[in-house]
């Protein structure tokens, strides 16, 4: 008699599934990114409506996911939604970039930013291992630490869907309660002070400001299309702060009741995150200057626009605790960075094992180990995303991969209107709120930002198509040969 097969169990709740949206997208980025948008827009009252705009753009694209997180179930998630829309060829294309830029991609960049910021405590990961072609290819300590906790997360969650379960809440938690304090103790500091006040003076003044070599400054002012071109090549910054919201569509099949948690959960998450990030922002403007001088020797000097190292927590930190600040948001980051990673790991692997069960991607990638979780799938991930760590591109991935993201949402909430119309009986225990007005205004929202940085950014851009357009070949290779499969 055939032994019964491991099958993925369905042990998370709608806490789980909201932590592992929440807990996805909170890295590092609300911690730093605002610094290099604010030289792009030099003032506040456009830095605070990119981070709206991200927010209304962010939840819009999950209150469209709803309806077909519901009439799809199960594991994959974004993957099944266009295969059931657009067919084989698009899915594939969809699942190939995931693995080859945007899930590795991040998880190598979060990875490295939680290296980076581990060796404020420990200096000595600064330290080169390797150097060749005169620095051109370098190694030090802090990438072997990003690859070390690669490895180890991964490892935990070959150990079953509980263990993942924990380590995001556990870690989840503790950011979102490290990131409300911040922003409760940087906002009630605007009341003895009127930097907040001062920020807002000439809030719609919007400027481009430059570090010259001599370490003087350049102020370009901005207006008109020129304007338009700075806010929608500097969003992609809050855009990849805000990403990664998707991934509990990848988990569905471990999901309890989820026709109805996921909705729930996408909704919940990305609400809860939009208001932090932008109540953050705030804060910062609260604290800090959002204009400065690079050649400042304290935080308030420098502003939010040249904050250290662009760590804008640390410098508004510093104006509440002092000089034990900068240690107090590595210790932050470093928990943030360390369960975003978790839950991107955790759900990276369930795409691929969609795909091999649909012939699309490595057949053992398709298998469950005894723990019931893809250990195979999860593995390769690993594989590659310690490859990137090594590869010095990780701060060009971190667009590469915002821009390929986008490009995958605005296919699949048009998925939500061919299926519409393809499938007018299907069953849909949700449906998207608004429609056809909401997903239709995402869509656009989308296309416009996608086009600004097709011609603002076409380095970065362009190399993101070309991982798309590689898929192609790769896909007809792969379906002449069903033994790779």
């Amino acid at each position: 008699m055939k032994e019964d097969q491991p099958e993925l169990k369905r042990v998370l709740g709608l806490v789980d599934a909201t932590m592992i949206v929440a807990g996805s997208m909170i890295g590092s980025g609300i911690f730093i990114v605002s610094a290099s948008m604010s030289r792009a827009v030099g003032s506040a009252g456009y830095l605070l409506l990119l981070w709206i705009i991200t927010g209304v753009i962010t939840v819009l694209a999950a209150l469209s996911y709803g309806e077909l997180a519901g009439m799809m179930p199960k594991a994959g998630g974004q993957f099944v939604y266009i295969q059931r829309a657009f067919g084989n060829l698009i899915s594939f294309l969809y699942g190939w970039t995931v693995f080859t830029v945007i899930q590795t991609g991040v998880i190598a960049a979060v990875a490295v930013a939680f290296a980076n910021y581990t060796a404020i405590f420990f200096p000595e990961l600064q330290r080169q291992i390797i150097s060749i072609a005169d620095g051109a290819f370098v190694i030090t300590w802090k990438q072997i630490l990003a690859i070390i906790s690669i490895l180890l997360l991964t490892f935990s969650n070959t150990r079953g869907i509980r263990n993942g379960k924990l380590i995001q809440l556990v870690f989840t938690s503790t950011k979102l309660f490290a990131l409300f304090a911040l922003i409760v103790l940087g906002i009630a500091m605007a009341f003895k002070s009127n930097t907040l006040a001062e920020n807002f003076k000439n809030a719609w003044d919007a400027s481009t400001t430059t570090i010259n070599k001599d370490g003087s400054i350049s102020i370009s002012h901005l207006a008109g299309f020129a304007l338009i071109g700075a806010m929608g090549s500097t969003i992609i910054n809050s855009l990849f702060s805000a990403d990664a919201w998707n991934n509990v569509t990848f988990i569905a099949g471990e999901i309890k009741d989820p026709k109805k948690n996921i909705p729930r959960s996408l909704f919940l998450g990305t609400l809860l995150v939009t208001v932090l990030y932008i109540l953050a922002n705030v804060a910062y403007l609260a604290l800090l200057p959002l204009k400065g001088d690079p050649l400042a020797h304290d935080v308030f000097g420098q502003g939010i626009q040249f904050a250290t190292n662009d760590r804008v927590g640390a410098s508004a930190a510093t104006m509440i605790f002092g000089n034990v600040a900068l240690l107090i948001m590595a210790g932050l980051i470093m928990i943030s960075t360390f369960g975003c990673n978790n839950g991107l790991i955790l759900a990276g692997a369930r795409v691929y094992y969609a795909m091999a069960k649909e012939k699309l991607f490595l057949k053992k990638a398709g298998t469950l180990n005894s723990n019931n979780v893809p250990s195979f799938a999860l593995w390769t991930q690993c594989a590659w995303a310690c490859a990137l760590c090594l590869s010095g591109t990780y701060s060009d991935l971190v667009n590469y991969s915002t821009f390929a993201s986008m490009i995958f949402y605005i296919v699949t909430i048009a998925g939500l209107f061919v299926l519409r119309r393809k499938e007018p009986d299907a069953e849909r225990p949700y449906k998207a709120f608004g429609y056809p007005i909401i997903p239709a205004l995402y869509i656009l929202s989308a296309l416009a930002i996608c086009t600004i940085l097709i011609i603002y950014d076409g380095r970065n851009t362009g190399f993101g198509l070309i991982c798309v357009v590689i898929g192609i070949p790769v896909y007809y290779f792969t379906q002449k040969r069903p033994a790779l499969n």
